[in-house]
């Protein structure tokens, strides 16, 4: 089956719904040069109008920051943070084929589940939230933050290592984190620093494949 994949950013999503069995396609406004499927460089509400149909389903993970904690940070003040979620939720109901709509907490979803990296034993507290057109087979999992979080922001991050601290789980927000601890706990080893804060971990889009091909069935 074949799965649209717009504002696809470098892929995080497109490998998860390729482990599930799907054949994945990219659309984003920017250049992805690691995305690592077929991709085409266009508005991606555009190119959901004009093409969409030629999908079994249809993924989109529109711009975060205008919900994101991240926006209150200096180097995102007096930035344009459009809000597209109402947009594209009106595009992908138009199209008519089953959709996912995937944010970050407090994005405006309708019935969304969480998923977040310890549900799926990866070293990441991450929570994101998936609005789907179709009725979930499963109760999700829980999470399980049974252990220390590294704190977020880096001056508190180094006070706790010099401190002798040690943690079981990690954040990926803004420039605070290391990239090989963040390639581990994301298990995603082909992305940049910018790239990989933007990301959802793969494991959360191949557990909704699963899903998706039991609702479908």
């Amino acid at each position: 089956m074949k799965i649209l994949d717009l504002f696809c950013g470098a892929g995080g999503a497109a490998v998860g719904y390729h482990r599930a069995g799907f054949d994945v396609v990219g659309v984003d406004i920017k250049p992805q040069p690691h995305y690592p499927f077929e991709f085409h460089q266009a508005d991606a509400l555009e190119f959901c109008a004009e093409h969409g149909r030629e999908y079994d389903i249809i993924h989109a993970s529109p711009p975060c920051q205008m919900y994101s904690i991240t926006k209150n940070l200096k180097t995102a003040r007096g930035r344009d943070h459009p809000a597209l979620i109402p947009q594209t939720r009106k595009a992908l109901q138009n199209n008519g084929k089953p959709y996912i709509i995937e944010n970050v907490k407090g994005a405006p979803l309708i019935n969304p589940i969480t998923l977040c990296g310890t549900m799926f034993r990866l070293g990441v507290i991450r929570h994101r939230l998936f609005e789907c057109s179709f009725v979930w087979p499963l109760t999700p999992p829980t999470c399980k933050h049974d252990g220390p979080v590294c704190p977020m922001w880096w001056t508190s991050r180094c006070k706790a290592l010099a401190r002798g601290e040690t943690f079981n789980y990690i954040t990926i927000a803004g420039k605070s984190f290391l990239m090989p601890e963040a390639r581990k706990a994301m298990g995603i080893d082909w992305m940049n620093r910018d790239e990989i804060a933007q990301a959802i971990p793969p494991a959360y889009t191949e557990y909704i494949g699963a899903l998706l091909l039991t609702a479908i069935a």
